[in-house]
């Protein structure tokens, strides 16, 4: 009897795994995206005090996905210059922080965009033709993973655009 016994609740076990039941559903990757539009597949802070939400999301295996922007992390880069051909200021509390809950703020004034000039006349077109000079690349870090890396341009200061402003918006 005991075997028989045995016999069954190995069979019943096997049958849970071979059917997949009882498997762990677990996050294979982590997606950074901003809630607003993007030019070109690059993100601008526009204007003083501006601000970009960041949007972490968890992909499983399962196909399901979770907003997880809340528990995330950041790694902040600068790369380029801004307009004036001068080293970015570093990632901090008080030049484009990035809040607790994902808000990424612009306080330095500062433009990484430049209307590049018309090739027949050297001078800055109107419309813009905007083009990066610099950015702060953000990667977001949740359960043990990163995202890919988005590149987020500032416009908080005038620029040599004749229309004014710094950036698309």
């Amino acid at each position: 009897m005991k075997r028989t016994q045995l016999l069954v609740a190995f069979l019943s076990v096997l049958s849970l795994v071979m059917t997949g039941c009882g498997t762990s559903d677990s996050v294979k990757s982590v997606t950074l995206s901003t809630s607003a539009a993007s030019s070109g597949g690059f993100f601008n802070l526009v204007g003083a005090d501006g601000t970009l939400q960041l949007i972490v999301t968890d992909n499983y295996r399962s196909g399901k996905t979770i907003v997880s922007t809340n528990e995330a992390t950041y790694t902040v880069t600068t790369v380029g210059f801004d307009d004036h051909n001068n080293a970015l200021p570093p990632y901090g509390p008080t030049t484009v922080p990035i809040s607790s809950t994902g808000l990424m703020t612009a306080i330095v004034p500062l433009c990484t965009w430049t209307d590049l000039p018309d090739p027949k006349t050297g001078l800055p077109q109107s419309p813009p033709v905007w083009a990066y000079t610099g950015y702060y690349q953000v990667v977001a870090h949740h359960d043990g993973l990163d995202s890919q890396p988005v590149a987020i341009g500032v416009g908080s200061l005038e620029s040599n655009s004749p229309t004014g402003g710094c950036g698309p918006s």
